[in-house]
Order: structure tokens, then C-alpha cells, then sequence
């Protein structure tokens, strides 16, 4: 694995504790199957002491390549760092999140991180029935949590780091279009469409070019979805549909079923190619790695690993974490394949880019952005 333009994934480790580093993520999290309840399969392992930290996935599940994955391997991190017992869940259908939960409350954990926007609600319910459990969501942060000291948001402003993506995807395309497409019509989704249409917009103003943006319009806050997270099968659809109107950089912003992108793009025999999106594609989904120029991270696995080490150290704070690209809680990752193919000046106004937006010179206005 090449050095990331930005973050090298060696740094990430060496700041976990400080909350400040690159996603590095896992070949595979998918834990071993155990007993079922409702949601699908459970994985549990107790190496050794009495602190156990449970999580649940969406219906995405562990091995979506994605943001589920990798904050599995937040909790696989805190377990080898800290010789605790872990607990998970997989779930199945969103009907099975409130279940899923519960299970994990019965089985003792003392800390349950719950994995996506959708499990929002059934994550506040349960952080108001059992106090005595410290609770977190990633992907999400709503005013309710505030009811609750017991439960805490993370969040990444990855508007910032699509920025970035879409900056590069304009500077790559041959066919002057490049195109996106998401899971569910979620904040949480189109934040990273919104910014990576915005860099795009920006690379055109900056290099007097007119590169098109199939898939999303930023004004009017639509666009194509799969409507799912899991298959990649409808991933491959919208993919097949932005390539057939001219597109040769696809972003997908759908979990799992944005593999579909990746199946159509390493068919086209190097014609259409992708920037992949929540961990580095190459490591998480590396048979693709050719067609990823790279991808936009975020750093699920440090965040995950911070609050379970807070939550086992009685140190625990509900106050909503925001990942950015100055604490490089979200970012861009290095080019690996594509290293010798992304120009020099390409990668220079990459860097300076992200400096602007650090400083504020550079507006980013999805209105999806975190505000606490």
C-alpha cells in the first residue's frame, strides 16, 4: 500500500487516543457465526477480563467493504488493545434493529455502538431505557441525544473530503462527465454528493473547464439512489446507467451495494473507473483496487476504538464527535494503482485545496454538514 497523499494509515494507529487519524481498514470484519437472534448472525469472542462492548450493523451487514466494516474493526482494534470481550450483530432488516439491540443489552455489554443513520431512533430508545449502559451511534447525531448523558454521536463532515474527491474526479475524466449515485436519500449520503459535486464545480471555475455531474443536482437535492446498501447487483444498475450517458469516474455512495460501481468498472477494461467512499477501497475491497483512484475515508474505526477505550476507562463523554479534515477524522487516501497516473499538479492543488478548506478560505455549503 502506497503512502496516502494525506494520512498514512501507520499514523492513524499512533493517534488513535487522540482521535486524529486515518481510517485504516480491514480486509475482512466479518466475525464468526454464533447463536441468531432476530437480526441475523452474532459473533462473540472474551479473551479476557469482565468489560464487554457490543455492537450492531445495519442491514449492510460487517463485510460491506464499508462503513459498517469498518467500524466492526474499531471494535476489533479496541479488543486486541485492551483484552476485552466483544459481542456483535447483524442485522437483516431494519425491523430488526429495536430487537438486535436488546440482545446485545442482555447480554451485559457495558458499552453498544450501533452503526448507521437508520438506527437512530432505536439507539435513543434504549439509551433512555438502560442508563447504566454508555451507547454510540456512528453516522448520526440528533438534538434528542441531549436528553441523554449516556449516548454520543459520531459524525464526519465528509462534504470536506468529497470536495476533494470530486475535485479529482474532474481532473481525471476523458469524457468530461463524471457521475454519482447513493444508497438512500439520507444526509449522511448526500453530504458526500454534495461535496464532491462542489469540487467538481470548483475544479471547472479554477481550470476553465465544463465537466458534468451525472447522477445529483445540488440545487434541487436529488438524484439516483439504489434504495439499498446491500446488493451489489443494484449498485451495478446505477452504475450501467451514469456509464451508458458518458460517465468514466463513478463515485457510489452505497455501502456494499456501491460494489456494483466497481463490477462495472473493472469490466470496462479500463475505460470507466471509480473514487470509492467511508474506507480505503483498495485495502477493504483490494480485487478492485485497479479501477480506485482512490478513495474518501473516514476515520470510523479510531472513533470507535476512542469511545469503547473512554467507556472501559470510566471516562466517557456524550458530547458528538465530528470528524474533519482537521482532525483528519475524514479524508483522502493515497492513489496506490494510480499513483504514477495522477499528475503532479494534480496532487499539489489536492493538498492546497485541502488547506483551504481547513482555513475556511474554501465554503463548503451542503447543507448536510454537522452542526454540533
Amino acid at each position: 500500500m502506497k503512502k496516502s497523499l494525506f494520512v498514512s494509515a501507520t499514523a492513524a494507529a499512533a493517534v488513535v487516543l487522540a482521535l486524529a487519524g486515518c481510517a485504516k481498514p480491514p480486509a475482512s470484519s466479518s466475525g464468526a457465526p454464533a447463536n441468531t437472534p432476530a437480526g441475523g448472525k452474532t459473533s462473540a469472542a472474551a479473551p479476557a477480563g469482565g468489560f464487554k462492548a457490543c455492537m450492531i450493523s445495519d442491514t449492510g451487514g460487517f463485510d460491506d467493504k464499508s462503513f459498517n466494516q469498518t467500524s466492526y474493526k474499531g471494535m476489533e482494534d479496541a479488543k486486541k488493545a485492551l483484552g476485552i470481550q466483544t459481542a456483535s450483530v447483524e442485522s437483516k432488516a431494519a425491523s430488526d434493529y429495536a430487537t438486535n439491540i436488546q440482545s446485545m443489552v442482555d447480554a451485559k455489554c457495558n458499552v453498544i455502538v450501533t452503526v448507521g443513520y437508520t438506527l437512530s431512533d432505536d439507539t435513543l430508545a434504549a439509551a433512555k431505557k438502560n442508563p447504566d449502559i454508555d451507547f454510540a451511534i456512528v453516522d448520526n447525531y440528533d438534538p434528542k441525544y441531549a436528553e441523554v448523558k449516556n449516548l454520543k454521536g459520531l459524525q464526519f463532515n465528509t462534504a470536506q473530503s468529497a470536495f476533494l474527491g470530486g475535485y479529482l474526479a474532474a481532473a481525471m475524466t476523458k469524457t468530461g462527465k463524471v457521475g454519482t449515485f447513493g444508497g438512500q436519500k439520507l444526509s449522511t449520503v448526500t453530504i458526500y454528493m454534495d461535496g464532491f459535486a462542489q469540487g467538481v464545480q470548483y475544479y471547472n471555475q479554477q481550470q476553465k473547464k465544463d465537466v458534468q455531474v451525472l447522477g445529483w443536482d445540488v440545487a434541487k437535492q436529488d438524484g439516483d439512489f439504489t434504495n439499498d446498501f446491500s446488493n451489489p447487483s443494484t449498485g451495478l444498475t446505477q452504475a450501467k446507467n451514469l456509464i451508458s450517458q458518458g460517465a468514466d469516474v463513478i463515485f457510489p455512495v452505497a455501502g456494499g451495494a456501491g460494489e456494483g460501481a466497481l463490477q462495472a468498472a473493472k469490466a470496462s477494461s479500463g475505460k470507466v473507473n471509480t473514487i470509492w467512499v467511508d474506507t480505503d477501497g483498495c485495502v477493504s475491497a483490494a480485487d478492485y483496487c485497479p479501477q480506485i483512484i482512490s478513495s474518501v475515508y473516514k476515520g470510523m474505526d479510531v472513533a470507535v476504538q476512542k469511545v469503547i477505550t473512554d467507556s472501559k476507562n470510566g471516562t466517557f463523554d456524550p458530547s458528538p464527535y465530528v470528524g474533519t479534515l482537521q482532525n483528519q477524522g475524514t479524508g483522502l487516501t493515497g492513489f496506490h494503482d494510480w499513483d504514477s497516473k495522477v499528475p503532479a499538479d494534480v496532487k499539489s492543488q489536492l493538498k492546497q485545496l485541502q488547506s483551504d478548506i481547513i482555513s475556511g478560505k474554501i465554503k463548503i455549503t451542503s447543507k448536510a454538514q454537522p452542526t454540533s
